[in-house]
């Protein structure tokens, strides 16, 4: 299959112009349609208030949640102008209270073939930017692309691709939702990181998923890398830099399978370092 519905989601001003240019970028190369949906948050969970104090603060911090979906839908609008004439797009905005915000996120990314977003960290995400991603990820079940900071170069389709692989369930579903860009890859590096002794496959790491993966045209290899710096995370960013990969694919999964949530672990610590756009499904 191929990418045909491309969605992306604006919570800030600053994610609009990254975001839907490497939509652009993707949607060119897919033949794929593109919706983006610019949402303001009302970030006021409601406790106890006095009489008539409720109505009033509701009023006004949905009224300034409306004042963010219009700055985003501008913000998105003005990104939109810049592509290349033949992009299809649809565009909605929506002001939101943050207890439902989820269900609404994800509401929309369970129709796209793929989501697109930007860094759920750092000075130019918004506060609500990791509960978006998760919102896809988890109660979706969409696979997700994380693009680096807005200064760095992104690729589409990939060239090269470090492909993350611990025989988990959470790396097969990343595996199988990116092999439109798998296939298209010149050099796709099956990596694995200290396997260890009593590993299930530990007389050929990788080799089934290979063998999966040239079945469909993929031109892969494996490389088992011992783990030299203290996080897994830092051994596979530094072979996404050694090999001068487009893209790091891998599954998404936090501390607390029970939760779902991206608090911590090689996840976080991945989508803060990474300067080449994260491939992620769970």
């Amino acid at each position: 299959m191929d990418y045909k519905s491309v969605f992306s989601v604006i919570t800030a001003p600053a994610q609009a112009d990254p975001a839907i240019r490497a939509c652009a970028d993707l949607c060119a190369d897919q033949g794929a349609h593109l919706d983006v949906l610019a949402l303001g948050i009302d970030r006021i969970q409601m406790g106890y208030s006095y009489i008539g104090a409720e109505a009033v603060l509701m009023d006004a911090t949905m009224e300034r949640a409306t004042a963010d979906a219009r700055a985003n839908e501008t913000a998105a609008r003005a990104a939109l102008a810049q592509p290349a004439p033949g992009l299809r797009w649809a565009l909605e905005s929506a002001a939101v209270q943050i207890g439902m915000m989820t269900e609404l996120v994800a509401a929309h990314a369970r129709f796209a073939d793929l989501v697109v977003l930007t860094r759920p960290y750092g000075p130019e995400a918004s506060d609500e930017a990791p509960a978006v991603l998760e919102a896809a990820l988890f109660n979706a079940r969409a696979p997700v692309v994380v693009l680096p900071d807005s200064g760095a170069p992104v690729v589409f389709p990939p060239r090269r691709i470090v492909l993350a692989w611990d025989q988990s369930a959470e790396a097969l579903a990343a595996t199988r939702a990116a092999l439109p860009f798998l296939k298209s890859a010149d050099q796709v590096i099956i990596t694995i990181v200290d396997p260890g002794a009593h590993n299930p496959e530990r007389s050929d790491p990788g080799g089934l998923l290979c063998q999966m993966l040239v079945r469909h045209g993929v031109k892969a290899e494996v490389s088992v890398l011992a783990r030299t710096l203290p996080r897994i995370s830092e051994v596979l960013t530094r072979q996404v830099a050694d090999h001068n990969a487009d893209m790091l694919v891998m599954g998404a999964y936090g501390h607390s399978r029970l939760r779902e949530a991206l608090i911590g672990g090689p996840t976080r610590d991945l989508l803060e370092q990474s300067v080449v756009p994260v491939f992620l499904a769970h």
